[in-house]
């Protein structure tokens, strides 16, 4: 499979030129497999990380290394508008324990749709000093939450710019995760893809 990958890189690689730093996405095309019954959520630690996300904070005091909200902020975020954009500018969030009932009355209505709610598995703190929360941070960025919503999973997995053997590296790790995720693991993959953000997807067989 690392062959395929190489050679679907090198091909996207002869597509034209464009002026940004294009995204690589893998798409994981699922068969015999029931969205309903079966759901895969899980976090993915890449060994490359692909991007600086966006983190905000639920905590009780200020903290310099993270965007805070505290909850005497909270009250502010009744404005539905507010609560939207609030979603919209960050990509992942984080809080502290004691907190996590208040975030769920006032934010989960929306942060549980977008899928961002700060969970146990990568998100709620019991501590918010420097260490613990650069220590996440890290951990945060060089994650990935996998949910399946359709019979095709389609995440980033790395930047055009990065060495193909580091995206190689990425998507074997996220693929194999994914497997391990599935009830028939192989036999629930009827193939993957991989492309640019302005390509056409090549297609890779699994079998």
């Amino acid at each position: 499979m690392k062959e395929q990958l190489q050679k679907a890189l090198s091909e996207l690689r002869k597509d034209k030129e464009r002026k940004f730093d294009q995204t690589v996405d893998l798409i994981v095309n699922l068969q015999k497999f029931d969205v309903k019954k079966n759901q895969v959520n899980i976090f993915v630690n890449v060994p490359h990380k692909i991007k600086d996300k966006k983190i905000a904070g639920f905590l009780e005091v200020k903290n310099s290394n993270v965007e805070t909200i505290t909850q005497a902020e909270f009250k502010s975020y009744k404005d539905k508008k507010k609560l939207k954009n609030l979603v919209k500018k960050f990509d992942f969030f984080i809080a502290q324990a004691s907190l996590m009932p208040k975030v769920a009355t006032t934010f989960g209505r929306v942060l549980g749709p977008a899928g961002k709610m700060p969970s146990p598995q990568l998100g709620i703190i019991l501590n918010a000093d420097d260490k613990t929360i650069e220590e996440l941070k890290k951990k945060i960025n060089n994650s990935i939450k996998i949910r399946t919503k359709e019979a095709s999973i389609k995440l980033a997995v790395g930047k055009q710019s990065m060495k193909d053997e580091d995206l190689i590296e990425n998507i074997m790790t996220i693929y194999n995760a994914i497997l391990g995720a599935l009830p028939r693991e192989k036999e629930n993959v009827k193939n993957i893809e991989l492309k640019f953000t302005m390509t056409k997807p090549r297609k890779i067989n699994v079998r």
